[in-house]
């Protein structure tokens, strides 16, 4: 098993898988934190349909996907902040809309291509391990650019997040910053489709934030749990992946939800001897 484990590291394949994997789950589990304070835990996953829908056109087309997909993904978070915004149409509605309306596009153009299928498969469902050096390099410098501007307007992020009213009444220009948000969150979930796949991809930013917020209560203290939990769940889930010839995707998945169980527990625990 440890002669296994080792040789891990001997792929250049799984090294690939590795970075990009952790640099992809950092940014997801740091944004998402403000995702699910802001009860917008689903963008991921309306946003990852229309990635989808980007991608199923630009294979057809013959397109760079990254290329097409990413500035699709984005202006369509910019709309679907103005439309939850500026409309009758609120929160999970208007996610409904946009994502289900870019699927079933994606649906209809598939069969316009030739031998477009694998490659729209593996964005459904994830192929972490078939990661080109192109796609590797664009999703280092993109996943470094979404960390280093989380940083910069950490304060920023944190005042959005907790009292938008507030933030808006104290001189911010919380509008902007939610449409940084909106945007970074749109960068990282077209870089997440490539190893988790389009149905799985918001697992990376719901289940961290959850999961942190079982033992703890600050917003500082969250998101450096979920930084922890996101990188811990995925190397563990990929460590598994290779041992046991199992979906890279699908097992850190459920190894964030055995980590959600375990909180969870440790939470239960805690109240337990308060109270005694």
């Amino acid at each position: 098993m440890i002669e296994n484990f080792l040789s891990m590291f001997t792929y250049p394949f799984m090294i690939r898988a590795l970075v990009v994997g952790t640099l992809v789950s950092l940014c997801a589990s740091l944004l998402g934190v403000s995702l699910v304070l802001k009860r917008y835990s689903m963008i991921g996953d309306g946003l990852s349909h229309v990635g989808f829908g980007a991608l199923a056109v630009a294979a057809v087309c013959h397109a760079a996907p990254l290329a097409v997909a990413i500035p699709v993904v984005v202006l369509s978070a910019f709309f679907l902040l103005r439309l939850s915004e500026n409309s009758k149409i609120k929160g999970d509605a208007a996610i409904a809309v946009i994502s289900t309306s870019a699927l079933a596009m994606g649906v209809l153009v598939l069969p316009l291509g030739d031998g477009v299928n694998t490659d729209i498969y593996n964005y459904m469902f994830g192929s972490i391990y078939a990661m080109s050096g192109e796609d590797v390099v664009l999703s280092i410098v993109l996943s470094l650019i979404v960390l280093v501007l989380f940083v910069l307007l950490y304060h920023r992020i944190f005042a959005v997040t907790f009292d938008e009213a507030f933030a808006r009444a104290a001189g911010l220009r919380a509008g902007m910053y939610n449409m940084i948000i909106a945007a970074l969150t749109a960068v990282t979930i077209v870089l997440g489709m490539r190893m988790m796949g389009a149905m799985l991809i918001s697992a990376l930013i719901i289940f961290p934030a959850l999961t942190s917020m079982r033992l703890f209560k600050t917003f500082r203290q969250v998101v450096i749990s979920s930084a922890a939990v996101a990188v811990v769940c995925f190397f563990l889930g990929i460590t598994v992946s290779y041992l046991f010839d199992l979906p890279g995707g699908a097992s850190v998945v459920l190894l964030n939800l055995a980590a959600m169980l375990v909180f969870s527990l440790m939470s239960m625990m805690r109240r337990g001897k308060r109270k005694e």
